[in-house]
Protein backbone atom coordinates (compact mmCIF):
# COMPACT_ATOMS: atom_id res chain seq x y z
CA UNK A 1 0.00 0.00 0.00
CA UNK A 2 2.67 2.63 0.76
CA UNK A 3 4.03 2.36 -3.12
CA UNK A 4 0.88 4.31 -3.99
CA UNK A 5 1.16 7.30 -1.35
CA UNK A 6 4.76 7.90 -2.48
CA UNK A 7 4.47 11.43 -4.22
CA UNK A 8 0.55 12.42 -2.79
CA UNK A 9 0.63 15.07 -5.93
CA UNK A 10 -2.80 14.12 -7.35
CA UNK A 11 -6.37 15.68 -7.46
CA UNK A 12 -7.87 16.01 -3.91
CA UNK A 13 -11.67 15.30 -4.97
CA UNK A 14 -14.64 15.57 -2.48
CA UNK A 15 -18.45 14.56 -3.25
CA UNK A 16 -21.16 15.20 -0.92
CA UNK A 17 -18.74 15.07 2.13
CA UNK A 18 -20.82 14.97 5.56
CA UNK A 19 -19.05 15.07 9.14
CA UNK A 20 -21.64 14.83 12.41
CA UNK A 21 -20.58 14.40 15.43
CA UNK A 22 -23.16 13.22 18.18
CA UNK A 23 -26.47 11.87 17.80
CA UNK A 24 -30.26 12.94 18.03
CA UNK A 25 -31.14 16.25 19.32
CA UNK A 26 -26.77 16.58 20.03
CA UNK A 27 -26.19 15.93 16.68
CA UNK A 28 -23.45 18.53 15.34
CA UNK A 29 -23.40 18.76 11.67
CA UNK A 30 -19.77 20.66 11.31
CA UNK A 31 -19.78 19.68 7.37
CA UNK A 32 -23.62 19.30 5.39
CA UNK A 33 -22.39 18.00 1.99
CA UNK A 34 -19.34 19.84 0.61
CA UNK A 35 -18.10 18.94 -3.26
CA UNK A 36 -14.24 20.30 -3.59
CA UNK A 37 -11.51 20.00 -6.36
CA UNK A 38 -7.83 20.82 -5.57
CA UNK A 39 -5.60 20.66 -8.47
CA UNK A 40 -1.98 19.19 -7.90
CA UNK A 41 0.37 21.92 -6.50
CA UNK A 42 -2.15 24.80 -5.55
CA UNK A 43 -1.96 27.26 -2.48
CA UNK A 44 -5.25 27.10 -1.10
CA UNK A 45 -6.22 29.11 1.84
CA UNK A 46 -9.71 28.00 4.21
CA UNK A 47 -11.12 30.57 6.04
CA UNK A 48 -14.54 30.69 7.93
CA UNK A 49 -15.74 31.81 11.28
CA UNK A 50 -15.56 29.77 14.60
CA UNK A 51 -17.82 26.66 14.19
CA UNK A 52 -17.84 27.01 10.60
CA UNK A 53 -16.37 23.14 9.25
CA UNK A 54 -13.13 24.88 8.14
CA UNK A 55 -10.85 23.16 10.85
CA UNK A 56 -13.29 19.43 10.30
CA UNK A 57 -12.63 20.05 7.12
CA UNK A 58 -8.53 20.06 7.47
CA UNK A 59 -9.20 17.34 9.75
CA UNK A 60 -10.56 15.09 7.08
CA UNK A 61 -8.61 16.04 4.00
CA UNK A 62 -5.28 15.58 6.17
CA UNK A 63 -6.76 11.89 7.22
CA UNK A 64 -6.45 12.91 11.00
CA UNK A 65 -10.50 12.38 10.89
CA UNK A 66 -12.84 10.42 8.57
CA UNK A 67 -15.90 11.75 6.85
CA UNK A 68 -19.74 10.38 8.27
CA UNK A 69 -20.13 9.96 4.48
CA UNK A 70 -19.75 10.63 0.97
CA UNK A 71 -16.58 10.07 -1.05
CA UNK A 72 -13.09 11.68 -0.60
CA UNK A 73 -10.45 10.76 -3.12
CA UNK A 74 -6.77 11.57 -2.61
CA UNK A 75 -4.43 10.79 -5.48
CA UNK A 76 -6.97 8.18 -6.97
CA UNK A 77 -6.93 6.56 -3.46
CA UNK A 78 -10.70 6.16 -1.94
CA UNK A 79 -9.77 7.57 1.52
CA UNK A 80 -13.32 7.04 3.16
CA UNK A 81 -12.69 3.46 2.91
CA UNK A 82 -8.87 3.26 4.63
CA UNK A 83 -8.78 1.83 7.82
CA UNK A 84 -6.80 3.16 10.39
CA UNK A 85 -3.27 1.77 10.17
CA UNK A 86 -3.65 2.97 5.93
CA UNK A 87 -4.37 6.14 6.62
CA UNK A 88 -1.58 6.55 8.89
CA UNK A 89 0.67 5.15 6.27
CA UNK A 90 -1.29 7.84 3.62
CA UNK A 91 -0.25 10.42 6.12
CA UNK A 92 3.39 9.42 6.66
CA UNK A 93 4.11 8.85 3.05
CA UNK A 94 2.06 11.69 1.46
CA UNK A 95 1.80 14.28 3.51
CA UNK A 96 3.39 17.28 5.63
CA UNK A 97 1.57 19.22 8.65
CA UNK A 98 2.55 22.34 10.19
CA UNK A 99 0.46 23.65 12.92
CA UNK A 100 0.30 26.97 15.40
CA UNK A 101 2.00 25.91 18.25
CA UNK A 102 5.03 24.72 16.26
CA UNK A 103 4.74 20.78 18.07
CA UNK A 104 8.87 20.58 18.38
CA UNK A 105 10.15 18.86 21.07
CA UNK A 106 11.50 21.40 23.66
CA UNK A 107 14.58 19.18 24.84
CA UNK A 108 15.85 17.96 21.55
CA UNK A 109 17.83 19.87 18.43
CA UNK A 110 16.39 21.45 15.68
CA UNK A 111 18.07 18.58 13.20
CA UNK A 112 17.01 15.61 15.94
CA UNK A 113 13.04 17.56 15.27
CA UNK A 114 13.41 17.00 11.91
CA UNK A 115 14.68 13.68 11.85
CA UNK A 116 11.30 12.83 13.59
CA UNK A 117 9.74 11.58 10.92
CA UNK A 118 11.89 9.76 9.19
CA UNK A 119 12.26 7.31 12.36
CA UNK A 120 8.96 6.20 12.20
CA UNK A 121 9.67 5.37 8.48
CA UNK A 122 13.23 3.35 9.35
CA UNK A 123 15.67 6.03 7.35
CA UNK A 124 18.91 5.17 8.46
CA UNK A 125 20.37 7.46 10.59
CA UNK A 126 23.01 8.57 8.11
CA UNK A 127 20.74 9.37 5.60
CA UNK A 128 18.34 11.21 8.26
CA UNK A 129 21.26 13.60 8.85
CA UNK A 130 21.87 14.52 5.21
CA UNK A 131 18.23 15.08 4.85
CA UNK A 132 17.30 16.75 7.68
CA UNK A 133 20.31 19.59 7.28
CA UNK A 134 19.17 19.96 3.81
CA UNK A 135 15.56 20.73 4.95
CA UNK A 136 17.25 22.74 7.64
CA UNK A 137 18.86 24.83 4.51
CA UNK A 138 15.79 24.85 2.38
CA UNK A 139 13.95 26.85 5.22
CA UNK A 140 16.83 29.16 6.05
CA UNK A 141 18.87 27.52 8.74
CA UNK A 142 21.69 26.36 7.82
CA UNK A 143 23.99 26.43 11.19
CA UNK A 144 21.03 26.03 13.80
CA UNK A 145 21.10 22.39 13.72
CA UNK A 146 22.30 22.00 17.17
CA UNK A 147 19.98 24.69 18.87
CA UNK A 148 17.20 23.74 20.64
CA UNK A 149 13.62 25.52 20.85
CA UNK A 150 14.78 27.57 23.76
CA UNK A 151 17.22 28.82 21.78
CA UNK A 152 15.38 30.16 18.14
CA UNK A 153 13.19 33.07 18.00
CA UNK A 154 9.42 32.10 17.55
CA UNK A 155 9.63 32.41 13.85
CA UNK A 156 12.69 29.89 13.53
CA UNK A 157 10.96 27.61 15.46
CA UNK A 158 8.65 27.64 12.67
CA UNK A 159 11.16 27.26 10.42
CA UNK A 160 12.24 24.00 12.09
CA UNK A 161 8.28 23.04 11.87
CA UNK A 162 8.55 23.84 7.99
CA UNK A 163 11.91 21.52 7.72
CA UNK A 164 10.13 18.71 9.42
CA UNK A 165 6.89 18.66 7.42
CA UNK A 166 9.11 18.83 3.80
CA UNK A 167 11.67 16.02 5.01
CA UNK A 168 9.88 13.62 3.55
CA UNK A 169 9.33 15.50 0.25
CA UNK A 170 5.40 15.28 0.33
CA UNK A 171 3.55 15.89 -2.39
CA UNK A 172 1.00 18.20 -0.15
CA UNK A 173 1.41 20.75 2.71
CA UNK A 174 -1.28 21.29 5.24
CA UNK A 175 -0.84 24.43 7.64
CA UNK A 176 -3.01 24.96 10.24
CA UNK A 177 -2.93 28.92 11.38
CA UNK A 178 1.02 28.79 10.63
CA UNK A 179 1.62 32.46 11.72
CA UNK A 180 -0.99 32.85 14.52
CA UNK A 181 1.82 33.07 16.81
CA UNK A 182 4.43 35.28 15.03
CA UNK A 183 4.63 39.10 14.33
CA UNK A 184 3.86 40.72 11.36
CA UNK A 185 7.15 40.53 10.03
CA UNK A 186 7.74 37.19 10.83
CA UNK A 187 4.47 36.04 9.33
CA UNK A 188 5.64 37.90 6.25
CA UNK A 189 8.93 35.61 6.02
CA UNK A 190 6.74 32.57 6.49
CA UNK A 191 4.26 32.85 4.24
CA UNK A 192 7.16 34.03 1.49
CA UNK A 193 8.58 30.62 2.25
CA UNK A 194 5.39 28.40 2.27
CA UNK A 195 4.78 30.70 -1.04
CA UNK A 196 8.36 29.66 -2.61
CA UNK A 197 7.82 25.75 -1.98
CA UNK A 198 4.59 25.72 -3.59
CA UNK A 199 5.86 27.77 -6.65
CA UNK A 200 9.71 26.21 -6.70
CA UNK A 201 9.13 22.93 -5.38
CA UNK A 202 5.34 22.47 -6.51
CA UNK A 203 4.19 21.04 -3.04
CA UNK A 204 0.65 21.58 -2.58
CA UNK A 205 0.00 23.91 -0.24
CA UNK A 206 -3.50 23.84 2.20
CA UNK A 207 -3.98 26.67 4.78
CA UNK A 208 -6.06 27.57 7.31
CA UNK A 209 -6.30 30.96 8.33
CA UNK A 210 -8.54 33.65 9.72
CA UNK A 211 -5.97 36.53 8.49
CA UNK A 212 -7.01 38.28 5.12
CA UNK A 213 -3.03 39.32 4.89
CA UNK A 214 -2.43 35.89 5.32
CA UNK A 215 -4.88 34.04 2.79
CA UNK A 216 -3.82 36.54 0.31
CA UNK A 217 -0.35 34.52 -0.06
CA UNK A 218 -2.71 31.81 -1.66
CA UNK A 219 -3.68 31.49 -5.28
CA UNK A 220 -7.29 30.32 -4.27
CA UNK A 221 -9.29 31.48 -1.14
CA UNK A 222 -12.12 28.81 -0.09
CA UNK A 223 -14.51 30.26 2.67
CA UNK A 224 -16.50 27.64 4.70
CA UNK A 225 -19.96 28.59 6.84
CA UNK A 226 -22.13 26.56 8.02
CA UNK A 227 -20.49 23.74 6.87
CA UNK A 228 -21.07 24.17 3.37
CA UNK A 229 -18.60 26.05 1.04
CA UNK A 230 -19.85 29.91 1.22
CA UNK A 231 -16.94 30.96 -1.86
CA UNK A 232 -14.35 29.74 -4.02
CA UNK A 233 -12.28 32.41 -5.98
CA UNK A 234 -9.39 31.53 -7.90
CA UNK A 235 -6.95 34.49 -8.62
CA UNK A 236 -6.14 35.19 -11.91
CA UNK A 237 -3.01 35.16 -13.08
CA UNK A 238 -0.93 38.49 -12.68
Amino acid sequence: MSSDFQTGRGVILLRKLTKTYGRGDAAFHALRGIDLEIPPGQFVAVMGPSGSGKSTLMNVLGCLDVPTSGQYSFDGIAVEKLGPDERSLLRRHALGFIFQGFNLLARTSALENVELPMLYRGVPRKERHEKAREALRIVGLDGKHRNTPAELSGGQQQRVAIARAIVTSPGTLFADEPTGNLDSSTTVEIMNLLRNLNEERGITVIMVTHEDDVAEYAKRIIRVKDGLIESDVVKSES
